[in-house]
């Protein structure tokens, strides 16, 4: 009895920890999973201002402290209607990560060009134009767009953020679980960043 109960514990030490990996790959993260800085950022591709902290903080952030392991960047998708959903979708298309946040990039970069209209299958076939040319095909997006199970996984991790994190409008942003509540200019999101930097010693 006692050597299956042993069993039985393993087997579901194993699956706890299988579906914990799974849950935190499933976040489009870009970083060292042993930064000490974790950078959340909860938005929508249809949001201007989501662009706008993309285009004016991630980058520079990315150049000063992401590649030098300082910080973890986390992007939260919460789409606000079915064009960001989609938009959210096609980045996911890709398997590397590297190209998912190059995708990130240009679609916040284009966002005035794609992110227009209400004809939804008009909208589909300009955030696909920016996947062509990242390296996607068109026959892979429209497999995605189609993909049921991702639809559901980017809505789900809309629901859990709603309830965890209280969103009320994007980007919403956290800095070590510390909702970050100052201008979105890269000079006082480095303030914030550096007392961090300071505290841990990095």
């Amino acid at each position: 009895m006692r050597e299956i109960n042993k069993f039985i514990y393993k087997v579901l030490f194993f699956f706890l920890i299988f579906f914990s990996v799974n849950a935190e790959n499933k976040i489009l993260s870009i970083g060292s999973s042993d930064a000490k800085i974790t950078v959340k950022v909860f938005s929508s591709l249809t949001c201007p201002h989501c662009a706008n902290f993309h285009k004016n903080i991630f980058e520079n952030l990315k150049n000063e402290y992401i590649n030098q392991n300082f910080v973890r960047f986390e992007h939260h998708s919460f789409p606000l209607d079915l064009a960001a959903l989609n938009a959210e979708i096609i980045v996911r298309c890709h398997l590397d990560n590297e190209k998912r946040f190059n995708l990130l990039g240009e679609i916040y970069k284009k966002q005035n060009k794609w992110a227009v209209g209400s004809d939804i299958k008009t909208i589909n076939e300009l955030i696909k134009k920016i996947g062509l040319d990242s390296g996607l095909n068109d026959t892979k997006m429209n497999e995605c767009l189609k993909n049921e199970s991702v639809q559901d996984q980017i809505l789900n991790e809309r629901i859990e953020a709603q309830k965890k994190y209280k969103i009320q409008s994007t980007p919403t942003i956290y800095i070590n679980e510390n909702k970050y509540e100052n201008d979105h200019d890269y000079k006082s999101f480095k303030k914030a960043i550096e007392k961090l930097v300071k505290k841990y010693e990095i």
